[in-house]
């Protein structure tokens, strides 16, 4: 037999050898270093630095979570408010119906305490066996690799902690934040309270919060009534609601029940022989769960919850759990009105022969400050904070542009309601850009407000060659309306605009119109008030911008009530009602002909609201286009929205009437003027002799009447 060790341990302990004087010296040079320059002390030192820096950053973090506004929060749903301040429904994700601790059995609290914290009645928040052996694994995990915590080692109040203030990444940021919140909540709150609060905050999975819900979900009785064997199976559920789910794995949650029931036992609240018994009970699910609608009106709710993160960075979760106070410009009639239209299929064109339904989206606000009453924004089933056509679509909007690039501007620059336009076809620029009539016809010359009224595309773009576009383009920026330098071109004046506009937008352009030459901003959200009552979002006076002149405001709407009297808007009137506006639409483009449009729209206004309506299909090919010579179009609909909305309002009277009948009466007075100034002037011989006073009195009338028509 061999003895003589192998080459390999011959090598390794040759070099240990030479390597020994060396790691000797080595030591010596380090112990000589080390003692020199007092490493430990400064070790210690820098160790302590940063374990004082980093605990008064979590320290500040806890004081900052704002934890005696917890209960508040988590006990109230948020609320939303309409303009009048009366409830309109609630926002919540993670609330169910909130009790008090006495009325949850003890059987419930007893089961959750043996099977989440058995110390939780000795502990301060945290426990120190749970942290250790949280760390021990965080350890492991960062040797193998693994960025998370395993193991958990979270006290109750942790997990109320982790649910209500911080996400569910598991890192040591995250637990050490936990931690110190624990010990602050600790501090504001009894022990009652925050097991109150954990055990009416739990996820019981099926889209079920808290005790007293999943009681009824699965037991169908309140949590007061639950007996041994059914809190024990609640109180399985806690580690994984999907796992132990006894609708889906009825087999697992009997399991987990049982195991809940010998940890009671473990932890002294029940003798082996309940426990047994209670084990071979049969486990029986009756649903007696019902859950109320508060969400009544989606797509204006949706626009709130979008208007608050994005206007005001509140986060979604904050938003529908922080049980804040909401106050919006919420007209519950005006809203209810336009969803129960929405709903009736015989008020939209009929759906596409493959099925798919011509959509659409409405909006109506207050012109006087800009507040939404009402908001549709699309047909069909509702997505939560899906897309909302209304507030977040961008389509061209065709000729309803068309007072705003256009004639607003014309008017400033000295034009008015009845000038005469060219009506030609005719080419402009390099390009030859040539714009038709929408039947290609042309009367060679023709007044403003009848161009205005029957949409006429040839004497607009004239009028804005006129005026020069950038005057249109300054407008259009002006009216608040999205435009980039691509823009500042003839097509402006017919809607051709490079990134579109949304119903909201469009609506909010047009309150300039209908409040005297003011623009307002189109806005959801008054007031937004947190848990603790303290007002964290004041939007009450919102801002109003005056853009043009009242008197350009009131001249435009005498000449978009021609639109609705006489003009393209004459079937959307609705009856018994004066209104201003505008229609527009755009062509498809993938079909010949004239009865072929991507876009419908209608914009009318009073001087109390302003309702802008948009059709057409999300995606335009061959088979998805609007036809014009449908009976039911975005008029039709336009006319049963403003039909139920204007009843309801304060019916202000405009103080202008419509152009073609101002233009009417000047024509009736300057005709007037002129057969009594040719009278005067037949008998001015005849009066000569009666003095020259007389005569210049009645030529002084004569033109004192003309200044007043030519003025009007």
């Amino acid at each position: 037999m061999n003895n003589q060790p192998s080459r390999f341990r011959r090598w390794f302990a040759e070099l240990k050898e030479w390597l020994s004087p060396l790691w000797h010296r080595f030591k010596q040079v380090l112990k000589r270093f080390w003692h020199r320059f007092q490493l430990t002390r400064w070790l210690i030192v820098v160790f302590l630095s940063l374990f004082l820096l980093l605990s008064g950053y979590l320290t500040v973090v806890a004081k900052t979570a704002h934890v005696s506004n917890l209960k508040a929060t988590l006990e109230k749903p948020t609320r939303v408010y309409d303009k009048k301040g009366n409830s309109a429904g609630s926002l919540y994700s993670q609330k169910g119906t909130y009790i008090s601790l006495d009325k949850i059995s003890t059987n419930i609290q007893n089961s959750v305490l043996s099977t989440e914290d058995r110390n939780f009645y000795h502990e301060h928040g945290f426990s120190i066996k749970g942290i250790a052996r949280a760390a021990v694994l965080y350890a492991k995990n960062k040797v193998l690799g693994r960025d998370y915590i395993s193991g958990g080692g979270s006290t109750l109040t942790q997990q109320l902690v982790k649910n209500a203030y911080l996400t569910q990444e598991q890192t040591f940021t995250r637990k050490a934040k936990e931690i110190f919140i624990s010990i602050e909540v600790e501090n504001v709150y009894s022990k009652a309270d925050i097991l109150m609060m954990y055990l009416n905050n739990a996820y019981f999975g099926n889209g079920v919060w808290g005790v007293q819900d999943a009681s009824e979900r699965y037991f169908n009785r309140s949590a007061s009534e639950l007996t041994v064997p059914q809190a024990a199976m609640l109180a399985g559920m806690l580690t994984s609601p999907s796992g132990y789910d006894p609708v889906a794995h009825p087999a697992a949650a009997k399991q987990r029940r049982n195991v809940v029931l010998q940890l009671m036992v473990e932890n002294n609240k029940l003798s082996q022989t309940q426990a047994d018994k209670y084990k071979k009970t049969a486990l029986t699910i009756t649903n007696g769960y019902k859950q109320t609608d508060t969400y009544k009106y989606p797509y204006y709710f949706d626009a709130v919850i979008n208007e608050a993160i994005n206007k005001y960075n509140l986060s979604e979760e904050d938003i529908m759990n922080k049980g804040y106070k909401i106050y919006t410009t919420l007209d519950q009639n005006q809203q209810q009105d336009m969803q129960t239209i929405f709903k009736n299929d015989s008020n939209f064109p009929a759906d596409s022969a493959d099925g798919t339904p011509v959509q659409a989206a409405s909006i109506a606000l207050n012109p006087n400050n800009g507040g939404v009453t009402a908001v549709v924004g699309g047909r069909g089933t509702h997505v939560f904070r899906g897309f909302n056509r209304a507030t977040q679509m961008k389509r061209q909007p065709g000729s309803a542009i068309k007072p705003i690039a256009v004639y607003a501007p014309a008017l400033e620059n000295g034009y008015y309601y009845d000038s005469i336009l060219q009506d030609k076809k005719q080419s402009y620029g390099s390009n030859n850009y040539t714009p038709k009539n929408y039947d290609d016809t042309y009367s060679g010359k023709v007044t403003m407000y009848k161009a205005l009224a029957q949409s006429l595309n040839a004497p607009t773009v004239w009028l804005l060659n006129k005026i020069g576009v950038n005057k249109g383009y300054e407008s259009v920026k002006k009216f608040g309306l999205p435009v980039t330098s691509k823009d500042k071109n003839l097509a402006l004046g017919l809607g051709g605009l490079s990134t579109g506009v949304s119903p909201e937008q469009l609506a909010g352009a047009y309150t300039a119109f209908a409040n005297n030459g003011k623009l307002a901003t189109p806005h959801f959200i008054t007031k937004i008030v947190d848990a603790s009552g303290k007002t964290i979002v004041n939007n009450q006076n919102a801002k109003k911008k005056q853009i043009i002149s009242n008197k350009v405001a009131k001249q435009m709407t005498s000449m978009m009530l021609s639109v609705f009297n006489e003009g393209t808007g004459k079937t959307a009137k609705p009856t018994g009602y004066s209104v201003a506006g505008k229609t527009g639409s755009t062509s498809s483009d993938v079909v010949n002909g004239q009865d072929s449009e991507r876009d419908k729209w209608i914009v009318g206004y009073t001087p109390d609201v302003v309702v802008a309506t948009w059709e057409g299909y999300d995606t335009t090919d061959e088979s998805h286009t609007l036809s014009d010579s449908s009976y039911v179009n975005t008029n039709t609909l336009f006319k049963t929205e403003m039909t139920q909305i204007l009843p309801n309002t304060k019916q202000t009277a405009f103080d202008t009437k419509d152009a073609a009948t101002l233009a009417k009466n000047k024509t009736a007075s300057s005709t007037s003027i002129w057969d009594e100034f040719t009278n005067g002037a037949s008998s001015f011989g005849d009066k000569v002799s009666q003095g020259a006073n007389s005569v210049g009195q009645k030529a002084s009338d004569l033109w004192s009447k003309a200044k007043a028509i030519v003025g009007q």
